[in-house]
């Protein structure tokens, strides 16, 4: 599977941050092979609110090397259909439909030009979709035709719907309580639906290091992968993170799970906050798997809350498609890992 970030080839840059206080970062380890085994199918994405529908995006158009996907707080495929208004009424709130059977055929046309990967490799992909009672930024029913979208091509899909949460990440790490809609929003409902994304999209999963972090949290530079080589340019930060366990760094064979913040949840907005608490590192470090922490920033006037690029903001209209910028950007990082 993935190998982690290589100073060598110039994705990383040597800055290592701490994960916790009790434990400081390890010293990157160089490599020399690509540990890669099994099915190019090795790959899955997860994703809050705007990093959902990026989620999705990347799963769609590349479906034929990203086997699953993880979705909290975000509705179906190109559901803006590359418009603002759409966005906010139609993808957030349920002013508008969704138009869910016009996404499926968008998806089958588009997979028949080449710009989406063949629909049918979505059939029986894990899939896990997550919403919370309490989010009034995604109201439900946008999330339930993410479900509908899914389940129409094949896709193996766990709804979790159950949860008094607010438009948040849900993790046992979060700063606010359950129900709460703010910043960082990373919320603390008592549970950890960390265990069941990772079983529904790995098959199985060791207990979480509940102890100090073993491996190493690594800062590299985003513009080394950005199409135009500006990652400011995409609305993107200058810097993504990538999280590798002291095993992956020891040679072992390891999977790789690209996990992308929210609006208002990337690193210039707080900081490491998602990175450190998503609770996806403590799974890490047990179940040999590498997590990619791409950076989405503000950008005045188009992207001020900086969020992922789904609804066009960009300017482009092939945002959600092979050769979208941001898409592209971010699969140039799963291509280096992979060698």
């Amino acid at each position: 599977m993935p190998t982690p970030l290589r100073a060598a080839t110039a994705l990383v840059t040597a800055l290592l941050l701490v994960l916790t206080a009790a434990a400081p970062a390890q010293a990157a380890t160089p490599y020399t092979k690509t540990p890669v085994s099994g099915s190019l199918r090795a790959y899955n994405v997860s994703g809050v609110s705007s990093g959902g529908y990026m989620a999705t995006q990347l799963h769609v158009a590349y479906s034929s090397r990203i086997r699953g996907a993880a979705v909290f707080a975000a509705g179906p495929y190109y559901c803006a259909q590359n418009n603002v208004v759409q966005a906010l009424n139609g993808c957030g709130d349920n002013l508008y439909p969704t138009n869910v059977t016009a996404l499926q055929t968008y998806t089958r046309t588009w997979a028949t030009y080449g710009w989406v990967d063949p629909v049918g490799n979505l059939s029986g992909d894990p899939v896990y979709v997550f919403h919370g009672n309490n989010d009034g930024v995604v109201k439900k029913s946008v999330t339930d035709d993410l479900v509908r979208y899914y389940q129409h091509f094949g896709a193996a899909v766990q709804y979790d719907s159950g949860s008094s949460a607010g438009h948040a990440w849900v993790t046992p790490y979060g700063t606010l309580g359950c129900t709460a809609t703010a910043s960082p929003f990373l919320n603390d409902c008592g549970t950890h639906p960390q265990n069941a994304l990772l079983r529904k999209l790995l098959g199985s999963v060791q207990a979480p290091n509940t102890g100090p972090l073993g491996g190493t949290l690594i800062r590299f530079s985003q513009n080394t992968h950005a199409v135009n080589g500006w990652a400011n340019g995409l609305s993107m930060d200058a810097n993504g993170f990538a999280y590798v366990p002291a095993t992956c760094a020891a040679g072992q064979s390891c999977r790789l799970l690209v996990a992308l913040h929210g609006c208002l949840q990337g690193y210039g907005a707080i900081g490491t906050a998602f990175v450190d608490r998503a609770n996806l590192n403590q799974y890490a470090d047990t179940n040999n798997l590498i997590v990619l922490y791409p950076q989405a920033r503000a950008t005045a006037g188009t992207n001020p809350n900086g969020c992922w690029d789904w609804w066009g903001y960009l300017g482009a209209t092939n945002y959600p498609i092979k050769g979208g910028a941001q898409v592209e950007t971010i699969m140039n990082m799963v291509r280096r890992l992979d060698g």
